[in-house]
């Protein structure tokens, strides 16, 4: 692999690692030479995928703040500081909107929303301390676009708000030398989306791109891009990997 897409030693984050795209985030990343940390709330999960690649793990519950600022410490202080934070965890739970609960609501807000938030924080206090630049890729959703289905408002709603920290979080963080994007997830046949709560989907994203069904390394190319010496000048910049479903 040209050294321009190469990882060698880099710390690398990638929350909700334990599974779905997750696991196609850590595999491709290790093999790029990365350090991989599976941060992930299935603790066992995480450490039985971390003994697959000769990677690490750390448990940790993205919506509870204390969990984040004692996971990302941990992670410091055992491998060092990441060059990487993949804001990959989410929940896709289905409600109809008029149908819409608050505990819904914050329940898949917290996850999607807050946990990144807290994640790009705290990762990134560390990188600035560091002095050394570093990455952060947001994982959103394609869904931003179109490639949805009815009962998603609160889902959209957080992943909205991460496309939107992103822009926040690469003007702020560019004077460090930290450069922060977004990728955009199609339909990917994930055991998360396949066993997501809520009513039957109906709506454009049942719609079969042309290309066919992503699967998780295809998203975890995206975000390896973003991660290397090639994206050295790219920040606040939103790639989508929809198989091309935006063209039909």
């Amino acid at each position: 692999m040209s050294e321009a897409f190469r990882l060698d030693g880099r710390v690398a984050i990638v929350t909700g690692g334990a599974s779905g795209i997750g696991v196609g985030i850590c595999e491709v990343l290790a093999e790029a030479g990365a350090r991989v940390v599976v941060a992930d709330r299935d603790a066992v999960g995480a450490a039985r995928l971390a003994a697959t690649l000769g990677a690490v793990s750390v448990a940790v519950d993205i919506t509870d703040e204390a969990s984040v600022v004692a996971a990302c410490a941990e992670v410091v202080a055992r491998y060092g500081t990441p060059w990487l934070l993949v804001n990959n965890a989410g929940l896709q739970h289905r409600e109809m909107l008029l149908d819409g609960t608050v505990d819904h609501w914050k329940r898949v807000n917290d996850v999607n929303a807050l946990g990144p938030f807290l994640m790009t924080r705290e990762v990134a206090r560390a990188m600035v301390a560091r002095g050394q630049g570093g990455r952060i890729v947001n994982c959103a959703s394609s869904g931003l676009h179109g490639q949805f289905v009815q009962g998603l408002a609160a889902y959209l709603a957080s992943k909205g708000a991460v496309a939107a920290l992103t822009l926040a979080s690469a003007f702020e963080l560019a004077e460090h030398a930290i450069t922060v994007n977004t990728v955009l997830p199609g339909g990917v046949g994930t055991p998360g989306a396949i066993g997501a709560e809520g009513p039957p989907p109906v709506g454009p994203g049942n719609r079969r791109p042309p290309l066919g069904m992503c699967g998780p390394r295809d998203i975890a190319a995206a975000v390896l891009f973003f991660a290397t010496p090639a994206a050295r000048y790219v920040t606040n910049q939103v790639l989508s990997v929809d198989a091309g479903f935006s063209v039909t």
